[in-house]
C-alpha cells in the first residue's frame, strides 16, 4: 500500500485502517509481518499509516511476491504453513502471490476488506478467481479473532480497541 498507489484504489481509507488492525494483531500475536513495495522509485514506499518497526519490507519488480528470489527466501524462512494477504492491486499483486503459495502447499487466506484494487470489477474477479483457486476469503475480524483465540486473554485487551 504505497504513496502513489493508494489514491487511485476503491475505499483506500477502509483498507489501510484493517490492514493497520492486521498488523496490530501480528504484533500482539508475534506472528511475522512481511510487507513488499512494488517498484518502490516509481510507486513510492508503503503509507506513513502501516509503518511498524515489526515488519520486514522488501522490494519487489515481479507482481507475485514468490517470484522475488528475496521475498520467497524470507518467507520461507518463517517456517509457516500459512500465509494471510492483503494488499493493493487485488487482481495483479494479491492473486499472482495467492495463486504461488497456493502452488507451493501453503495455506492461503486473502483478507477482502483488506485488500483494494482500482476498480469494484476487479476487486470481484479478484476474490472469485482465488476462492476458485482455494484461497480462504476471509475479513480482518475473522483473522484477528481466530488469532487470539478466545476472550479475556492480555491480547484480546489489548485489541479490543481495535476490532469494536
Amino acid at each position: 500500500m504505497q504513496e502513489r498507489l493508494v489514491p487511485a484504489m476503491q475505499a483506500p481509507a477502509r483498507t489501510i485502517r484493517n490492514t493497520r488492525t492486521l498488523c496490530a494483531g501480528a504484533r500482539e500475536m508475534n506472528i511475522p509481518i512481511v510487507m513488499t513495495e512494488q517498484y518502490p522509485k516509481g510507486l513510492g514506499k508503503t503509507v506513513s499509516e502501516l509503518e511498524t518497526p515489526e515488519a520486514t519490507v522488501l522490494p519487489k519488480m515481479h507482481f507475485s511476491c514468490m517470484e522475488d528470489e528475496d521475498f520467497a527466501a524470507h518467507f520461507r524462512s518463517l517456517d509457516r504453513k500459512q500465509a494471510v494477504i492483503a494488499g493493493m492491486e487485488a487482481h495483479i499483486c494479491v492473486v499472482q502471490t495467492a495463486a504461488s503459495l497456493i502452488e507451493e502447499g501453503y495455506e492461503v487466506f486473502v483478507v477482502s476488506d483488506a485488500t483494494a484494487s482500482r476498480t469494484l470489477e476487479s476487486e470481484a474477479a479478484c476474490i472469485a478467481r482465488l476462492n476458485a483457486y482455494g484461497a480462504g476469503i476471509v475479513t480482518t475480524e475473522m483473522v484477528v479473532f481466530e488469532w487470539l483465540g478466545k476472550a479475556g486473554t492480555p491480547q484480546f485487551k489489548n485489541m479490543l480497541h481495535l476490532i469494536k
